[in-house]
């Protein structure tokens, strides 16, 4: 559930803030599996495994769901690289 919160909150933002929903979009493509049209369900989705790797770095937790700041700042940090 927290992830799905992550989510929605994320989404509000990317809302009413299109320079963020870019970035936003830009990181979650990043993050897709390659592939992800050969398996179902069929979304540009990351791994699983590839998440809790990134947030064990991150965090320290593998169970980590990374505050709205983080994602944001991240996302523009992104943002700006050529």
């Amino acid at each position: 559930m927290p992830w799905l919160s992550l989510v929605f909150a994320l989404t509000l933002r990317a809302v009413l803030n299109p320079a963020l929903a870019v970035d936003l979009l830009r990181v979650a493509w990043r993050f897709r599996i390659r592939g992800w049209w050969h398996r179902f369900p069929f979304l540009p989705l990351p791994s699983l495994r590839y998440v809790r790797w990134r947030m064990y770095t991150a965090y320290g937790d593998e169970r980590a769901v990374p505050p709205v700041r983080d994602v944001i700042a991240y996302a523009r940090w992104t943002g700006r690289q050529p």
